[in-house]
Formats: C-alpha cells, sequence, structure tokens
C-alpha cells in the first residue's frame, strides 16, 4: 500500500464541505485527491480507469452482502493503479481522454512519490463503516447545520430523489427501515425542495450517528468549526490522519478561507474552494425564508438540536445514537 498511513475517505452529505475539506488536506502534498468515484455521474463517475465497478445508484450502499462487486476495485485504487485500457474503452472523446491522461499520471506520480490515496465521495457517506473496517480508510465526516445544506441545495437547484436509496434493499435493511422505525416520515415521498432536502440530511445523519457509535475511531468534524478556525482546526485534523501540516499547507488553507475571498459560491461553480469561510457561515441568510428554516429544523429534528445546540458554533460535540 503507497504512503506511510491508511488511506483517507473524507464524506458526508452533498454541500456539507466534503470538496473543500480534501482540497485543504491536499496541500499536504502526501496524498493523490480521487473525487467522487461513486458519483453515477459521469464525470466524476463512471470512470472504470478509477474504479473498475459499476456504480448503480447515488448513495451507492456497500456492505458485506455485495462486497464483491467493489471490493477488488477499491484495493486497486488505494495501490495507485489505473485502468488506461478500460478507461478509454468507455469514455473516448476528447475531454475524456485528456481526463484519462492526467489521473494515470497523478497515480503514477503518486506511486513514484509514495502518496497516500484520499477520497473525498459523499455518495460514500452510508458505507462508512465498510470502507473503514473492510478497506482500511480512516474515514473523515463533515457535518453541516441542516438549513446551510438545504439552502445552498436550493440556491443550486438540486432535488432528492428518495427512489435512489429505495432502490437499494441492502441499503433499507441496515439502514433507511430501522430509521423508519423511530421516524416513521422518513421514506414518504416529497416534491418540495427544502422538505426533501431536510429528509436527506436526517438521513444521513442518522446513519452517520449510528456507524460512529460502533466505529469511534471515525473523525467527525463540522464544517462550521473548520470555518471559525481554519488553520488551528485543519491543522488538528492533519495530526488525527498523519499528514505534515507545513507552511504551504497553512497558507493555502489562509488563502482558500480570506475575508478577501467572495461569501457565496458562483451557481455556475459550485465545487470552488476560495470563500470567505466567516462571512459563509451566514450566508443561507439570503438563501432561505425564516418559514423554510423552521420546517428544515423541524424535520431534521433532535438530531440537528444534539449537534448544533442553540445554535452555538463551538467546537462540535460526539455524535451519540439517537
Amino acid at each position: 500500500m503507497p504512503g506511510d498511513g491508511p488511506p483517507i475517505l473524507v464524506t458526508g452529505i452533498t454541500r456539507s464541505g466534503t470538496t473543500w475539506v480534501a482540497s485543504m488536506l491536499n496541500a499536504s502534498g502526501e496524498v493523490v485527491y480521487v473525487n467522487e468515484p461513486l458519483n453515477p455521474q459521469h464525470p466524476p463517475g463512471r470512470s472504470p480507469g478509477v474504479l473498475r465497478a459499476d456504480v448503480g445508484h447515488r448513495f451507492q450502499y456497500i456492505c458485506a452482502d455485495n462486497e464483491a462487486e467493489f471490493e477488488d476495485a477499491y484495493r486497486d485504487l488505494i495501490d495507485l493503479r489505473y485502468h488506461l485500457a478500460a478507461e478509454l474503452r468507455t469514455n473516448h472523446r476528447v475531454a475524456d481522454v485528456g481526463r484519462a491522461l492526467r489521473h494515470l499520471g497523478m497515480f503514477t506520480r503518486g506511486r513514484i512519490q509514495d502518496r497516500r490515496l484520499m477520497v473525498a465521495d459523499p455518495f460514500a457517506v452510508f458505507s462508512a463503516e465498510w470502507f473503514a473496517r473492510q478497506m482500511g480508510f480512516r474515514v473523515v465526516v463533515i457535518v453541516r447545520h441542516p438549513v446551510a445544506v438545504v439552502s445552498s441545495r436550493k440556491r443550486l437547484g438540486w432535488r432528492f430523489d428518495l427512489d435512489e436509496l429505495l432502490a437499494q434493499p441492502l441499503l433499507l435493511r441496515d439502514w433507511l427501515s430501522p430509521i423508519e422505525a423511530s421516524w416513521p416520515e422518513a421514506l414518504r415521498h416529497t416534491d418540495d425542495v427544502v422538505a426533501g432536502g431536510a429528509q436527506l440530511w436526517r438521513l444521513v445523519y442518522e446513519a452517520v450517528s449510528a456507524q460512529h457509535q460502533r466505529l469511534p475511531d471515525m473523525i467527525v468534524v463540522r464544517h462550521e468549526d473548520l470555518s471559525l478556525d481554519p488553520v488551528g482546526e485543519f491543522r488538528a485534523l492533519y495530526e488525527l490522519l498523519g499528514l505534515t501540516f507545513d507552511d504551504r499547507a497553512e497558507q493555502t488553507i489562509v488563502r482558500s478561507t480570506s475575508s478577501r475571498n467572495p461569501v457565496q459560491l458562483d451557481p455556475s461553480n459550485p465545487h470552488a474552494v476560495q470563500l470567505d469561510s466567516r462571512a459563509n457561515l451566514e450566508s443561507w441568510r439570503s438563501r432561505i425564508s425564516a418559514d423554510d428554516a423552521g420546517r428544515i429544523l423541524q424535520i431534521a429534528g433532535p438530531l440537528a438540536d444534539r449537534l448544533y445546540p442553540a445554535w452555538s458554533l463551538g467546537r462540535a460535540l460526539p455524535l451519540d445514537a439517537p
């Protein structure tokens, strides 16, 4: 296995900041950063050069019962083995060829330089325990306040399709049905973008909470804590992951979170990582009404209260089971 430590998985709900956090960890120069191999859309997913596995759903669930479909593919990814021929057979437009060659170069340099794999993938969140136990990943889960997440998804027009989850019997068995037992509305369809976003937030973090109880080494960090004290909080995260926090890493984080950066992302570039991190904490207020914020908190329920007691923004509390 390349590198001196385990591979890293950065996950959480979409719009929680997984891309930003992974980009800041990438500043260590000690990882090979792969983005969303479980995304069923191409790009970034549907790239057999990166992951030789058939991803059938958003939030694809992986466990012992179906791991044979994914285990070898992830072992190759951990070992930074890029499958150029498989990629070009599937994706051979000019842009795809350029992307394939960049990935090939990135993987090759990573092996030569003995770097560790780092995957940023919100679609892996329900499978975090499998990645940790079966594949040896160090898992980092990013939590972001439900009002901020849903307001961002609403601004981008992102709707939650519950059928992507319901079509996975193993996910139903292991996570969704147990959640529904204590939250009867958990699996009810809705066309309301606000209610649907809040529903997804709670489903994701109910599953995270249960996984964290069984996997105490899982690192759970709040987006808001990273935004309030980027240098201090990322330094601590680097230490937990065994990455080197040097001047280059610190300057990258300072530039990414500077007050000179925009307060909100341009919707045409939703994955940019240059923001005024402190001002961005309040940007949801311009994107969503007080009534919608109240509805989000009602759906998010006691889980949001536990993660964000009285809307405080101090250091994150431990995640406990509901």
